[in-house]
């Protein structure tokens, strides 16, 4: 699978080029805002999600953004448009769907609650599939995902821990599946045994090269 579409910005923030538009997910301490934003897919309103700053730095009023409903007044720029779970969407050739994304374990539950109607994002344009699971724990919607590249995190504290990241990756039906959302919460040499283990137990496994220096903490 050619995966040069994409690049790993750090943390949950990707950007794809697709149909010769720059998709920005979760944009977050961006280090380069050269590139205008076409289209940005916010996940939830957490601070390292829904970056006002970020959003600002690569948006113009032609920018189309996709947030949940609860957080579109939180946008500051661009044509901004609410979704929920369950739905399809289609922008300037770009067709993706939203899927839910929750906590489930116990502690950690009222973090990303399922009432509250958050999303993950599954992208298809020409055949290529992308799955960005936003924040959450290993839910049974996972086990209907088909796509072409799952992008999962993996920090634990707020979302799946390695263990768990693992078990969705065999659930989802996927080419394959790269961690996110960990090396800030794991620090460099957590996140080197994690990477270890995850790559260890899901034989589709892979790490993305991330962008410019990682970022180990929010300091």
């Amino acid at each position: 699978m050619d995966l040069s579409f994409i690049k790993w910005m750090g943390h949950a923030s990707f950007i794809l080029n697709l149909n010769g538009k720059n998709v920005y997910i979760d944009p977050f301490m961006l280090k380069d805002t050269s590139l205008h934003a076409d289209l940005i897919l916010i996940t939830h309103p957490h601070q390292d999600h829904l970056s006002e700053r970020d959003i600002n730095a690569i948006s113009d009023s032609r920018t189309r953004i996709y947030v949940p409903k609860d957080s579109v007044a939180k946008i500051p720029v661009g044509d901004v448009v609410g979704v929920e779970p369950g739905k399809h969407y289609s922008f300037g050739g770009v067709e993706f769907d939203t899927v839910p994304a929750y906590n489930i374990v116990e502690n950690r539950i009222h973090m990303h609650p399922k009432e509250s109607k958050w999303v993950g994002y599954v992208l298809d344009i020409k055949g290529v599939k992308v799955y960005h699971a936003g924040d959450t724990d290993f839910i049974k919607e996972m086990a209907k995902i088909v796509t072409g590249l799952a992008l999962l995190p993996m920090g634990g504290t707020y979302v799946m821990n390695v263990d768990e990241t693992i078990d969705a990756a065999h659930a989802i039906t996927a080419e394959k599946v790269a961690p996110m959302h960990y090396r800030m919460l794991l620090g460099k040499e957590g996140s080197a045994e994690a990477e270890k283990k995850f790559l260890a137990n899901v034989k589709n496994g892979i790490i993305l090269e991330e962008i410019g220096e990682p970022k180990y903490s929010f300091q």
